[in-house]
Order: structure tokens, then C-alpha cells, then sequence
């Protein structure tokens, strides 16, 4: 095998710099149009492994973070200056340590389960204590603790409702277990669903071609070794309702899925087929412009034996975290002809990309600045040390895009007119703006575009020109 030197320089976090994508490889990993901004191992995390990630950009500053699971607690990554990210510091498990660690965020505060674990409940953290941190890393408290449930192998968040669903608990018979977290300190029981045994979960308020469930809260729940999704309108908490159940070809382990901004298609993958049936890593794709029968339309087949696992979608681009193939981005601009093609990938375990689970557990493309971040775990290598990778997304940052430069969306952020700026003779042809759950939500043919109707947070601006296609972020705030 190759030998590849990796120069690091050691920042008081133990991070590694930044090393670009050259000749198919960032030091020793490979890859193709994505870099290398930083990486902290778990171990220097006090860990002696890594699960899921998720992100928190400050509304204060739009400072980022990177939050990750750990088996013995969460860490918080500040991630502001990418080359040399800051570990702040932990907040231990609430009882032992386990694998399995989930946590989304809503509005300033995280919410962090885990499965196989005691009574852990649901931690509360608020987000904001990071602005404070002196002398990182630090050992954080919980701000609240949720305890009717016991354990959750995951955990979804509706920041359009203010409610979080935790998914196969010791509650329900493993369905899923309601939580009003609109006052986050003072989270309160609201019902729950049975019959099914979940594995992990996706919930909107539907804004998809279905006229009968328009505006509804809707819930799509992936049932593990059940083998089959379950489609449930949880407007009424106190009555939800199941609208169909479904199961897809050489069905083994039903894992997670994610829609298409426009709600008309589920992109959704299989944890087990690869392992048990030797298929190459495969996607599964599903027309659901009719809720009450959702058809599969076709299977993507990927270009290594990997075992997929958690993937997710920004406008016309789909991000899978591969395990041992790491990051896959793929182009899903054409879906409704069955068509995704791979265009990047950033392979975090380079020792081989076959089927199991070392390698990339979730990534999180919803970054302002087009950072990718990657957590990443062993399993049965005890020569790898997995932990966070911090990536920079080549697919939607500025890179891609021989003109760039000259290209400037001002104010950023802002608040109602956004105006964008071109020069050196380049053609507007039209500008798509994006929410951070890929729906698209206004299209625009002008270079000034009205965002005073949206709400605060993070936003993709998709331009359009006579020489080419480039997607910028936009922080709206009030």
C-alpha cells in the first residue's frame, strides 16, 4: 500500500488543518471535490468513540458549531475558524456509556438521547453557555432533564411545531413518543404513536403536491428490522393518524430517509441489504406525490460495496454519510427521469469501503459557510479512530464557480432586500432560494430578491448564469 505523508500542526484542541483534495486524496483520505478543513479525533475528545452529529449556528453572532455524539456524552466543536476548530468542552451522558447518542437542536437549545443506556432520558442543553466559554474544554451540565421515556435510539425535531419525537423508546412498544419542547427548559408529554417499532423518523409540515394533507404535520417513520415506512399525519398529537404503510424490495433493515425539498419524492436506504444480499451500496426511491400510495420508481446503486447509512437533502443534492466510503454527494436534480449521479465524495475511512459500520455515521451539510461536517465511528477496526471531520463542501461553496468572485449577494445577512451583484459581463438567467430542509422557497428572475416573509435563520441562494450555476448562503435575520 501507499505510503502518504500527512503533515498536521496541533492546535490547543488537538484539531489537524486543513489539507486540500490533490490528485484524489487529502493525506491519506480520498477524494474528489472535497477538502479537508480540520479533525479531531474522539479520542482527544476524552472518548473512546463517536455516533451522530448535528450543527447549531448562533443567531447572535452566526457563529457555528459542530455538536457530536459521543459514547460517554456530547462534545461542542466551535467551528467559526474551520482550520483550527475549538473542542469547548462535554456534557457528560446522563447515565453510562453507549453507541448510540442522537441530538438535534432547536432554537438555542440541543436535545440529546441515547439508546441501550439506563434511564437517560432526554438532555436538555442550552446552546447559548457556549458564547462564554474561557477555558475550553470545559465539562457542561445539563439545563433540563426529561424523563418519561427511558432510552431513544433517535431523535426528530419539527422546528416549524416546536415538538421533538423520540423514537424507539421503552414507551409506545417502541413507537414514538411525543414531547412539547416549545418552552425547551419545561418539555411536556403529548402522546405518542404505537404499532410500529422505529428506527428513525422524518417530520414536515407538508407543503407537497397531496391536496388533501396540505399544511399538515406529517411524519414519516422508518421501522428498522420491521422492514417497511409508515406515513402518519400527527397533526393532533392527542390523535394521530396512520395514512398508509409500505415496504420496497429486498427489504432488510427499513434505516432513515429524507424527502426532496418539493415533497414529491423519498430518498431512503436499506442499513442491512448491503451486508446480508452483497449488493452494492443502494438507494431507494419513491414517488410520494400520492401519501396514500407511495410507488418505489427506482434504485440507485452506488460505486462501492458500503453500507449506507444517514443522508440528507439541500435543493438538487443529496449527502449520505457511507461509513466506510464516508461522505457520497450526489446530483438529484433529474430524480423524477431515475436519475442520481455521484459528483464528490470525501472517503473518511480509507482502510476499504466495504460493507459494515466503520466509517461515517451522519454528515451535516446545512452550514452558512459550506462546511461539511462528518462524524465518524469504529466498530470492529480497533485500528481507526473516528470522531469529527469538518469538510469543505465543494459542490456548494465558491470554488466550483470560475467567476465567483464575481458574484456578491449584499447585505449578508439581512433582513427584507437582498441584492445580488455581478460583474465582467455575466447574464442573470434566475435565482432559487432554499430553507435549510432543501424546500425551495422562492424563485426569483431579477438580481433583488424580497426575504422579509421567511423566517430568521440560514438560507441557499441558487444563482443562475449564461456561465454557469453556483449556490451562495444567506443568513435572514431580524
Amino acid at each position: 500500500m501507499k505510503k502518504f505523508m500527512f503533515v498536521f500542526f496541533l492546535i490547543a484542541t488537538f484539531g489537524f488543518s486543513q489539507t486540500p483534495c490533490d490528485g484524489g486524496f487529502a493525506g491519506i483520505y480520498p477524494c474528489n471535490g472535497f477538502g479537508l478543513q480540520s479533525q479531531i479525533p474522539f479520542t482527544d475528545m476524552g472518548a473512546t468513540n463517536a455516533s451522530d452529529s448535528w450543527g447549531w449556528v448562533d443567531p447572535l453572532d452566526n457563529k457555528e458549531y459542530a455538536i457530536i455524539g459521543l459514547d460517554n456524552g456530547t462534545g461542542f466543536i466551535d467551528i467559526s475558524d474551520p482550520v483550527s476548530p475549538v473542542y469547548l468542552g462535554k456534557l457528560p451522558s446522563a447515565t453510562g456509556t453507549a453507541l448510540a447518542r442522537d441530538i438535534k437542536t432547536y432554537n438555542t437549545y440541543a436535545f440529546v438521547v441515547s439508546d441501550n443506556n439506563g434511564a437517560h432520558g432526554m438532555q436538555v442543553f442550552d446552546l447559548t453557555r457556549l458564547r462564554s466559554v474561557v477555558d475550553p474544554p470545559v465539562t457542561f451540565t445539563m439545563d433540563a432533564h426529561y424523563t418519561d421515556f427511558e432510552n431513544a435510539h433517535n431523535l426528530a425535531i419539527n422546528e416549524d411545531t416546536g415538538f421533538a419525537y423520540a423514537l424507539r423508546t421503552n414507551t409506545y412498544g417502541g413507537g414514538i413518543h411525543f414531547i412539547d419542547i416549545q418552552d425547551p427548559l419545561n418539555p411536556v408529554s403529548a402522546g405518542g404513536f404505537s404499532g410500529v417499532y422505529t428506527h428513525d423518523a422524518q417530520i414536515v409540515n407538508y407543503h407537497g403536491p397531496d391536496s388533501d394533507y396540505s399544511g399538515r404535520e406529517i411524519l414519516l417513520s422508518f421501522n428498522g428490522y420491521d422492514q417497511d415506512v409508515w406515513i402518519v399525519d400527527v397533526t393532533d398529537k392527542t390523535n394521530p393518524q396512520a395514512i398508509t404503510n409500505f415496504t420496497f424490495t429486498s427489504s432488510e433493515h427499513s434505516h432513515q430517509g429524507w424527502l426532496t425539498e418539493d415533497h414529491k419524492y423519498l430518498i431512503m436506504g436499506d442499513e442491512a441489504d448491503e451486508l446480508n444480499f452483497g449488493f452494492n451500496t443502494r438507494t431507494i426511491i419513491f414517488d410520494i406525490t400520492d401519501l396514500d400510495n407511495p410507488i418505489q420508481t427506482f434504485e440507485h446503486t452506488g460505486s462501492t460495496e458500503a453500507t449506507d447509512h444517514n443522508g440528507y437533502t439541500i435543493g438538487d443534492s443529496y449527502y449520505l454519510a457511507n461509513y466506510a466510503a464516508g461522505l457520497r454527494v450526489f446530483d438529484i436534480s433529474d430524480i423524477e427521469n431515475g436519475t442520481m449521479i455521484e459528483t464528490g465524495y470525501f472517503d473518511v475511512y480509507p482502510t476499504n469501503n466495504s460493507a459494515g459500520f466503520n466509517g461515517a455515521w451522519t454528515a451535516y451539510p446545512y452550514f452558512p459557510s459550506g462546511n461539511i461536517l462528518v462524524s465518524a465511528l469504529t466498530y470492529t477496526d480497533p485500528n481507526y479512530t473516528g470522531g469529527f471531520f469538518l469538510l469543505k463542501d465543494g459542490l456548494l461553496g465558491v470554488e466550483d464557480f470560475n467567476q465567483t468572485d464575481e458574484i456578491y449577494l449584499h447585505p449578508n445577512p439581512a433582513t427584507d432586500i437582498v441584492n445580488i451583484t455581478f460583474s465582467k459581463g455575466l447574464l442573470l438567467e434566475s435565482i432559487e432560494v432554499f430553507d435549510v430542509t432543501g424546500r425551495r422557497i422562492k424563485v426569483e428572475s431579477t438580481n433583488t430578491v424580497d426575504i422579509s416573509s421567511f423566517q430568521n435563520g440560514l438560507l441557499f441562494v441558487r444563482i443562475f448564469t449564461d456561465q454557469g450555476t453556483i449556490t451562495k448562503k444567506l443568513i435572514k435575520n431580524n
